[in-house]
C-alpha cells in the first residue's frame, strides 16, 4: 500500500434539488408511495457541495427547471473528456427534457457538445478511466451509443453488461478510483454481481487490483461515490467498503445523500465532472 496518494482537483457541475421529487418509477428503487423531504434533499445537497469546495474542487451550477425532477442528478447529462462534450438522451421520455437546460449550460460555457443519436445517459453509463471509457449497457444506454462515444473522443470503449435491475447505471456499480494514463491503467471499485460473466471476466483482467464491494456495500449506493484519487466521497452506510478502501490507502469522506436513494441516486448521481485534459 502506498505511504500517501495525491489527491487531483476536480471541477464538478451540480444542480440543485429545488424541485427535486418522485413522481414516477423508472427503476427499483422509485415509488411514488414514498414522499421526499425536499428541505432534508437540500440540506444533504448543499453539505455535499461544501465538502467538495472544502477538498479545493470547484464546483459550478446549473439552474434547476421547474417540472425536471430528476435534473438534480447532473452526471446523467454528458460525459465530458478533454474538454469536449458527448450529451445525454434518456431512455425514459420523463427525463428527455433535461439535456436542454444542462446542453445550453455547456455551450455557454464555450465547449463544443455533441447531442447523441442513440439512447445514452452521460457518466451514469460512461466511465472516463484514462486509457479508455468504461461504458455499461443492460438497462439505458446502449452498445450504438458506445461506438458514438467512441468515435466522438477517439478514445476505446469497454462494454459492460448490467444484468441487475438494482444496478441499472454503471454508476451505481463501478466507480473509478485512480484514471490510468499510458503507463498506468488506474483502478476502480465495482460489485461483480451486477454485470454478466463475460464483463466480469473482462474487469478481472483489466483491473487485477479492484477494490471488491459486497452486495451490501452496492446496495448502500457505495459505489455511486466520487474519488479525487485520495479522498473517496461516499455513502456512510457502506461501511465495509470504507474500511477496504482505507486499507488501501485511500481516505473516505462520508457524505449522506440518503433522501437521493429514494430515486436511485448518491452521491456520484449528483455530480458530473469536467475533465479539461485526459489524465
Amino acid at each position: 500500500m502506498p505511504e500517501s496518494r495525491v489527491p487531483r482537483r476536480r471541477r464538478f457541475v451540480v444542480c440543485e434539488p429545488r424541485h427535486f421529487a418522485v413522481q414516477y418509477a423508472i427503476n427499483p428503487w422509485m415509488s411514488t408511495d414514498r414522499p421526499v423531504d425536499v428541505i432534508r434533499a437540500l440540506d444533504q445537497w448543499q453539505a455535499l457541495v461544501d465538502t467538495y469546495r472544502a477538498h479545493g474542487h470547484t464546483v459550478d451550477t446549473v439552474a434547476p427547471v421547474p417540472g425536471l425532477p430528476d435534473m438534480v442528478f447532473a452526471a446523467n447529462c454528458a460525459v465530458v473528456v478533454e474538454g469536449r462534450v458527448f450529451g445525454s438522451l434518456f431512455h425514459a421520455p420523463e427525463r428527455r427534457p433535461e439535456s436542454v437546460p444542462f446542453e445550453a449550460w455547456f455551450k455557454t460555457e464555450g465547449f463544443e457538445v455533441h447531442h447523441p443519436e442513440s439512447v445514452c445517459e452521460g457518466e451514469g453509463d460512461l466511465a472516463p478511466a484514462g486509457r479508455w471509457i468504461l461504458a455499461g449497457t443492460g438497462f439505458r444506454t446502449t452498445r450504438a451509443a458506445h461506438r458514438e462515444v467512441q468515435e466522438f473522443f477517439g478514445v476505446p470503449v469497454i462494454s459492460l453488461t448490467l444484468v441487475d435491475p438494482y444496478f441499472y447505471h454503471l454508476d451505481t456499480a463501478l466507480f473509478v478510483l485512480e484514471e490510468g494514463s499510458d503507463a498506468d491503467g488506474g483502478n476502480i471499485a465495482y460489485y461483480p454481481g451486477a454485470f454478466s460473466p463475460g464483463s466480469r471476466e473482462v474487469l478481472e483482467r483489466l483491473y487485477p487490483d479492484a477494490v471488491i464491494a459486497t452486495r451490501e456495500d452496492a446496495m448502500a449506493f457505495g459505489l455511486n461515490s466520487v474519488s479525487d484519487g485520495r479522498h473517496v466521497f461516499i455513502a456512510p452506510e457502506a461501511r465495509g467498503l470504507a474500511d477496504r478502501l482505507a486499507r488501501r490507502g485511500y481516505l473516505p469522506v462520508p457524505v449522506d445523500l440518503s433522501e437521493f436513494h429514494k430515486a436511485g441516486g448518491g452521491i456520484k448521481c449528483c455530480t458530473q465532472e469536467i475533465r479539461e485534459t485526459r489524465s
